[in-house]
């Protein structure tokens, strides 16, 4: 069971809205996912107009929790605003924070990220920020208010997978008891297992589920994978060795002279 600000989650994977082939293909993905938890970009659809209401019509009879998002926001005011903006549209005081820094790694202005999140916590949102895998970043979220962090494993849509597993295995260590969701650049199911077998709480995916050849089928996939490593960080793997250890016993072996 995951809790993130105090509401108790059945699913330890999160997953986005966008880009699906159509909204029949996006439902049965977030059935076969078993997700508790979907995000939504309130920019991207309000901007298609008459669509928008819709949608979120559609999101809110998938019977799960909706976690709004700033995604495209590249500045503070604009990110409080359209926060502001899906509190209305959602009655949630959940929000992922995006605030975009860089055109071409999508990679947050963790500076304007901060501020955005200050002002949010002190104004009654939950926030779920997400930001790189920097410690000192991560502590100033955590000084603002947050009480949930979602680093990526690297850029938004690239499907590279975990790039710095280092720094990762820092930040599990470094916050052991804050929830920590995996954000952006999950590429494949192995990847999800990868991070969980980290200790990471959860991950958040889209275009690794919305961008495949059967999105439904790759989504069980996932739920799978994340299962499986988190069942494997709670069992305790074997860490790597040196050398060679053998797994048949020596002892009592027959000798022939």
């Amino acid at each position: 069971m995951l809790e993130l600000y105090g509401t108790q989650i059945t699913s330890h994977l999160l997953l986005g809205t966008a880009r699906y082939p159509s909204p029949a293909v996006l439902a049965e993905a977030v059935k076969r996912s078993q997700t508790a938890i979907v995000t939504v970009s309130l920019r991207r659809e309000t901007a298609g107009g008459r669509n928008g209401g819709a949608f979120f019509e559609m999101i809110r009879e998938l019977g799960v929790h909706v976690l709004p998002n700033t995604a495209g926001c590249h500045g503070v005011s604009e990110a409080v605003l359209t926060a502001k903006m899906a509190r209305e549209v959602f009655r949630t005081n959940w929000i992922k924070l995006e605030v975009i820094g860089n055109h071409d790694t999508l990679q947050p202005d963790v500076f304007a990220l901060v501020e955005a999140a200050k002002i949010l916590a002190d104004e009654g949102f939950e926030v779920f920020p997400y930001t790189t895998d920097d410690l000192v970043v991560a502590e100033r979220l955590l000084e603002a208010g947050c009480k949930v962090l979602m680093p990526w494993c690297a850029p938004i849509g690239t499907a590279a997978g975990p790039l710095n597993l280092s720094a990762l295995r820092s930040m599990r260590a470094h916050f052991p008891e804050v929830p920590l969701i995996v954000d952006a650049g999950i590429g494949r199911p192995s990847h999800a297992a990868t991070v969980m077998e980290l200790g990471f709480d959860a991950v958040l995916l889209n275009t690794a589920v919305a961008g495949a050849g059967d999105p439904a089928v790759m989504a069980e996939a996932f739920a799978k994978a994340i299962d499986a490593g988190r069942q494997a960080f709670g069992a305790g793997m074997l860490e790597p060795r040196d050398m060679a250890v053998p797994s048949t016993p020596v002892i009592g072996k027959a000798v022939f002279a």
